[in-house]
């Protein structure tokens, strides 16, 4: 009794809480006080009460814990024990709790003004290049993560927009050694010709900024290029152009769509042209040498080592700057060395006494070029295969659209279109951009958003998507949204980041990477020490297989042996309506043990359906459905209307009804061919006198199922019975069957009586029926499961199942098309087919194995190769790796590991099953 005299009730104000998300976690942060109990936080109000013990919690504490996680009880702050400065409040904003994070990513936006910006990254050789990025940027002040995507060679950064300026990062890449672009759909940059002066600058600066829609503008007139930020839903670039033109100045668009194939065409005349110098090296070598022939491989050495090889010696130097080491730093010191010395013994034949004599390696450092070359040409096109189903998507797009201007049609680029623009759209024609249909109907061919091949009919009032096909028809489309905003954009938007965010399983590869490049140098002085000191061998033995180790080792396998998988993985999922948030969410689904299902609209179709209908007397089941149908068209009832569309099924003609009314908690009464019709439950035929005997033994049975039971009367008699359920979904039991052959166990969370609830369980074969739930005690089911030591999902609308979703460790939504780009579920499934969410945890089983499969022989190629090359094998072969050869095997080892990731492709296929 004293204890409990202690206790007492307690609000108090938490402010910076954003969504349901934030609620579970301040409710969370005080259930770990001790004494407090009975937590409800309040979104819409702003504030959390709870039962405590004054004395055995300090309130500061409390204070200092919400700070912590991004969250602030101003109102209170005076008078607390702890107070926080600004300052650090500010600091610890910038640190806002991960879960809050993910919720906010879908729309690119961070917490507390954090943003996500995405930025195109050349100039990158090896994985070590991406870690030296990520080094370089994660140490400015502002920069809160960092990550670099070598295969895609996309670079994702969140930063305070307000402590780091994009034009810092880019000088800081630049600085690095690394080009940059950035990749935002409304920031642009382009060069410009004309330019002479400051003045032209100031002068196209003055006359974009006037230009309604463009928000920022910077020209630089050294690089001659223009930067402009921009609302693509107010001005597209066709009419920045229009009015940089009209300033007296010429716009020079930038073709980045085909970046990959030319980077592959650069590589491969980089090759072509190493080939031709370096090829002719080798006859010469077998050649009796004479002074002329030696000044001939001397000049095709140093050609092919200063213009194809300038490129390692560049981002050597770079590496080398930023205290860090990558595979140009290998190349570059085996070719030198290799060169180095050919040049001093070629010299010697001119002035002995200054240079020493023996054999030259000029074909050795011109083919070991050539080779490398050869694997960047192949790897540049491996690469550029990995992300072909993000380039179909891209494909997809329309170019042209028929714009309706004033009665006229004039074809426009699809880019161009703003928002309230209206296009012409004709049989046979892709959609342009995301519209409603304001005149005309027709058969849109969704596939390439759901999957389905059958064409969707569509007519005034409906939304149709971007890049979608009119197959039959011609209508009028008043365009919605332009740009970043449709739901193609948002697609390749969610595929873009889940491809360029690092899973967990990659942090061992950049953990190898960093240590690798030292290793590999240092176990390449030590193979020259043990042949040329400890074994006693020439100077040019153990110069070669010191050499040849330098240029077998390759950090590149397990910079590409991640990424290139989820790709693919990614790619393959995107083909089949799948969509991953990010890479870790692939590697997370594989490692799952139990999956919860909300029922309705997820289990079930979410609209109710006739089930059966059951005629008495002399009438038939039609009649019965005949005279339904027409007591129920007046009403907007959803059972009503279910009624209704069964009717319609079977083709039947709708009859009116006269002295129509509904009667709240009862049903319907009218007139029907001179006759009273009542359509309604048991107490709609208690209060009007009417005998049920016959029939109540079918509706008791027909309510013990969970159906929903109507009586029709007609006459002062029952002529039948129509009972109505929420059905489920044709996939529904073969999903459920499917996930307990993978092993995982199941259950579902429903807000549904228990009755319906288990009807439906022990129809689709769940494990486990939890019903009669708030949405938001849902979270503890959930919780329940993780306290076992499951790795748990939920599966559910993405909205209504917001609290459940965000508490498990994977949410998985299913949703229309339309909603696919603002779900907020880990997992996105496009279509509303269950047997989808056993196909994305196949999925991703498949690519984490793959990934596991690309780190095994990444390293094991490194294992295997170095020892080679640096001789143990000479015992029982009597030859040493060649170090040309040495450098043909690394190009191979990259090569490899990204068509083992390609061969992924193939497991589309068994997805369909």
């Amino acid at each position: 009794m004293m204890e409990q005299a202690k206790r007492e009730n307690k609000e108090i104000p938490v402010y910076g809480m954003s969504c349901q998300h934030c609620v579970n976690h301040v409710t969370k942060i005080l259930e770990k006080f001790p004494s407090v109990e009975q937590v409800q936080v309040s979104l819409e109000d702003s504030k959390a009460t709870f039962t405590w013990d004054p004395a055995q919690v300090n309130l500061s504490d409390v204070q200092q814990e919400f700070e912590e996680a991004g969250y602030s009880l101003e109102n209170m702050a005076v008078g607390l024990d702890d107070q926080v400065s600004s300052e650090q409040v500010e600091e610890k904003d910038l640190g806002r709790a991960e879960d809050i994070e993910e919720l906010n990513e879908t729309v690119g936006m961070s917490s507390k003004g954090e943003q996500k910006q995405l930025f195109k990254i050349s100039g990158m050789t090896c994985a070590n290049c991406a870690l030296t990025i990520e080094k370089g940027l994660k140490s400015m002040p502002g920069v809160k993560s960092v990550a670099v995507n070598f295969a895609t060679e996309k670079l994702t950064v969140e930063m305070d927009p307000d402590v780091v300026k994009e034009n810092d990062l880019l000088t800081k890449i630049k600085d690095l050694g690394y080009g940059a672009q950035s990749a935002d759909d409304g920031k642009q940059q382009f060069k410009v010709g004309g330019m002479t002066c400051a003045n032209c600058a100031l002068a196209i600066e003055k006359k974009l900024k006037g230009t309604q829609g463009v928000q920022n503008v910077s020209v630089n007139l050294a690089s001659e290029s223009v930067t402009v930020e921009f609302d693509p839903g107010v001005v597209n670039m066709k009419e920045i152009f229009e009015q940089v033109r009209d300033a007296g100045y010429t716009p020079i668009a930038n073709e980045d769509e085909n970046q990959d194939d030319r980077t592959a065409i650069r590589q491969r005349n980089w090759l072509i042209f190493s080939a031709i110098l370096s090829l002719p090296i080798m006859p010469i070598m077998f050649l009796p040498m004479s002074r002329s022939l030696m000044y001939t491989m001397l000049i095709l050495a140093t050609i092919v080592q200063f213009t194809a090889g300038w490129t390692f010696y560049r981002g050597a130097y770079h590496a080398l700057k930023n205290r860090s080491a990558n595979m140009d730093v290998l190349v570059a010191i085996g070719i030198t060395a290799a060169y180095g010395y050919s040049l001093m013994t070629t010299l010697h034949m001119f002035i002995p006494s200054i240079f020493f004599e023996g054999p030259n390696f000029f074909d050795t450092s011109a083919l070991l070029i050539t080779f490398v070359r050869f694997g960047k040409y192949l790897e540049a096109k491996a690469k550029g295969r990995a992300g072909q189903a993000l380039k179909k998507l891209l494909e997809l797009q329309a170019d042209k659209a028929h714009l309706w201007v004033g009665g006229e049609i004039q074809e426009v680029a699809a880019s161009d279109l703003k928002i309230g623009d209206i296009t012409i759209v004709k049989s046979g024609e892709r959609i342009p951009v995301d519209g409603e249909i304001i005149e005309g109907s027709a058969s849109i061919d969704e596939a390439m958003l759901t999957g389905e091949s059958i064409p969707v009919d569509k007519g005034v009032g409906d939304p149709v998507i971007g890049a979608t096909i009119n197959r039959s028809g011609s209508i009028k489309v008043k365009t919605t949204k332009t740009g970043k905003d449709t739901v193609l954009s948002g697609i390749i938007k969610m595929v873009e980041d889940a491809q360029g965010v690092k899973p967990p399983i990659q942090r061992l590869a950049d953990k190898i990477s960093n240590y690798f490049v030292p290793t590999v140098v240092a176990i390449s002085v030590i193979t020259y020490l043990i042949w040329y000191v400890v074994l006693d061998s020439t100077f040019v033995f153990a110069f070669t297989a010191a050499i040849a180790v330098l240029v077998i080792a390759c950090p590149c396998a397990l910079g590409l042996a991640t990424p290139t998988a989820i790709m693919v993985g990614s790619g393959v999922g995107l083909n089949r309506g799948i969509l991953f948030k990010s890479a870790a969410v692939l590697e997370g689904i594989a490692h799952l043990q139990a999956i919860g299902f909300d029922k309705t609209g997820t289990l079930t179709k979410g609209t109710p359906e006739v089930t059966d209908i059951i005629p008495y007397a002399d009438y038939s089941r039609q009649n019965v459905l005949k005279i339904a149908v027409a007591g129920e068209n007046p009403s907007i009832h959803p059972l009503a209307q279910a009624v209704v569309a069964e009717g319609k099924k079977e083709l039947l003609a709708i009859q009116e009804v006269e002295n129509y009314h509904e009667e709240a908690g009862y049903g319907v009464i009218c007139t029907y061919e001179g006759q009273t019709l009542l359509i309604g439950n048991i107490k709609l035929m208690h209060k009007y006198k009417i005998d049920v005997n016959e029939s109540e033994r079918d509706f008791q049975r027909l309510a013990e199922s969970g159906r929903t039971t109507s009586f029709i009367a007609l006459g002062g008699q029952v002529i039948g019975l129509i009972a109505l359920a929420d059905v489920v979904k044709e996939s529904t039991k073969e999903a459920i069957k499917r996930l307990h052959q993978l092993g995982l166990k199941t259950f579902m969370i429903t807000g549904d009586n228990k009755k319906v609830a288990t009807v439906v369980g022990e129809q689709v074969g769940i494990d486990e029926v939890i019903a009669e739930i708030l949405p938001q005690d849902k979270i503890s089911i959930i919780k329940k499961y993780q306290d076992q030591g499951f790795k748990v999902a939920m599966v559910g609308d993405g909205i209504n199942d917001a609290p459940a979703l965000a508490q498990a460790d994977i949410g998985i939504a299913i949703g229309s098309g339309t909603d696919v780009a603002k779900e907020t579920g880990d997992v996105v499934l496009v279509r509303n087919d269950l047997l989808d969410v056993e196909r994305a945890i196949r999925l991703g089983r498949k690519t984490l194995l793959k990934i596991k499969q690309n780190l095994f022989w990444a390293l094991i190629y490194n294992v295997i190769g170095i020892p080679i090359a640096a001789g143990v094998l000479y015992p029982l072969t009597g030859q040493l790796l060649p170090p040309e050869w040495a450098g043909l095997a690394m190009a191979f080892s990259s090569v490899s590991v990204v068509t083992s990731s390609l061969l992924l492709k193939r497991y589309d296929k068994k997805l369909v099953a």
